[in-house]
């Protein structure tokens, strides 16, 4: 290995501790959301590690075809060492930002949306629905009014009919009852709504 490619590999791995100090910040700073549960805590705990390795490792091919040699471990902590001491502060306020951006951009977003599609597509169906009760209400005062004449004709009827006949028509199956109830129970629906 020449000393460029020794040079190189020593830069790179400076910069990957660099970014594993950047990285554990944000992993850790995101771990609260998940601490509750143990199985999901060691599965991003694995995967995350993992993860780093492989990207190291690649960031390690690159520099030198792979070659691991002791010195490039020693690189690697001396920059997760140069991150804790001059860059973390200085990130873990950046992060923050981002995060607050983040959130007010989401619920910006968020509000858009229920603003400019759920608003009005409630108000939408809350003016179909009203206009829809008053229709049905009309309607059943119409009806009402119509039969209100019918309904008189027939006491009428009723009350002039001999005592004979007025017995064999209360004796009527309660067919005509359940009837005119479920009608009601109709209407009483169709009125609340």
């Amino acid at each position: 290995m020449t000393l460029q490619v020794q040079f190189t590999t020593i830069t790179y791995m400076l910069l990957g501790g660099i970014y594993l100090g950047i990285a554990l910040e944000t992993f850790r700073r995101f771990s609260p959301l998940w601490k509750h549960n143990k199985f999901l805590v060691y599965c991003l705990e694995i995967c995350f590690w993992l993860l780093q390795t492989l990207i190291l490792f690649y960031v390690l091919y690159l520099a030198n075809s792979g070659e691991l040699r002791f010195y490039v471990f020693i690189a690697c902590l001396l920059g997760f060492s140069m991150y804790q001491a001059l860059f973390a502060s200085a990130y873990k306020k950046i992060l923050e930002h981002m995060i607050r951006f983040s959130l007010k951009f989401y619920h910006f977003c968020r509000r858009v949306v229920q603003l400019t599609i759920f608003t009005p597509i409630k108000w939408i169906f809350t003016l179909i629905v009203f206009v829809g009760n008053s229709i049905l209400t009309l309607v059943f005062s119409i009806v009402k009014v119509l039969f209100l004449p019918i309904k008189w004709l027939s006491k009428l009827i009723y009350f002039l009919l001999p005592e004979k006949l007025k017995k064999k028509v209360n004796k009527t199956p309660q067919f005509y009852s359940i009837i005119k109830n479920t009608c009601k129970k109709w209407m009483r629906f169709f009125k609340r709504r």
